[in-house]
């Protein structure tokens, strides 16, 4: 959180949505001037409708605490031309403190006029999940520079954690079938391939073999948890 929140522009009106978190999230945010609201967890997308309901400010710009912007990016939301009803930024997630190949330049609407934009869920397994949600603007949308740092990853336990829980809450939406969890696994193959050869993981090295695996598994995982249950 201290490391999203002092990386925004200076001057700018900040919301902090928390889900009555036990560290010192709140007192942190209060301190750098944020309004803060505290409301139990439900799932991401409803979470995130909640906090664009409660902004006042005619733009918007969505972040997640464990994101930063770079340099130029923080400049380029100061510059963003007003024709546009939303913007596109270019997000990098780090695992074990490296950038990997895989999710360099990931392409997602984050700036956007607060009236303009709709959230919905995009699951990456066969399931109704609310999550790997994303913002969706019918009008003009522009790019802009720098980069959204995702620092998601510090070490290996955590990406097995969110690993676990993000394969639990697809598979409770996912219709239990032998036959699913096979096309998972044939699909996996083929993905693995793409991911370690075309998105580059091969030359991230072990790091990056690692999150292709399970990257290109995913589905699968999530399909044989709904099976067993």
């Amino acid at each position: 959180m201290p490391r999203a929140l002092t990386s925004l522009p200076r001057g700018i009106a900040v919301l902090v949505l928390d889900a009555c978190s036990r560290d010192h999230t709140v007192e942190f945010a209060r301190g750098a001037g944020a309004r803060v609201i505290q409301r139990d967890w439900t799932d991401f997308v409803d979470a995130r409708r909640f906090a664009l309901a409660e902004v006042t400010t005619p733009w918007t710009l969505m972040i997640d605490a464990d994101e930063a912007l770079d340099d130029v990016l923080c400049e380029a939301i100061l510059r963003a031309p007003e024709q546009f009803d939303a913007f596109r930024v270019r997000r990098t997630t780090y695992f074990c403190g490296k950038p990997m190949r895989i999710w360099r330049g990931e392409a997602l609407v984050r700036l956007f006029r607060t009236d303009r934009v709709t959230l919905d869920a995009h699951p990456a397994a066969a399931s109704t999940a609310p999550v790997h949600e994303a913002w969706n603007c019918d009008g003009p949308t522009g790019d802009l520079a720098g980069m959204l740092l995702h620092y998601s990853y510090p070490d290996v336990a955590t990406y097995q954690a969110k690993y676990d829980r993000y394969t639990s809450l697809e598979a409770e939406n996912i219709k239990p079938s032998p036959f699913g969890v096979l096309a998972a696994c044939a699909s996996g193959v083929a993905r693995a391939a793409w991911l370690l050869f075309a998105r580059g993981a091969f030359l991230d090295g072990p790091r990056g073999w690692y999150v292709a695996y399970h990257s290109a598994l995913y589905p699968a995982v999530a399909a044989r948890k709904a099976l067993i249950g």
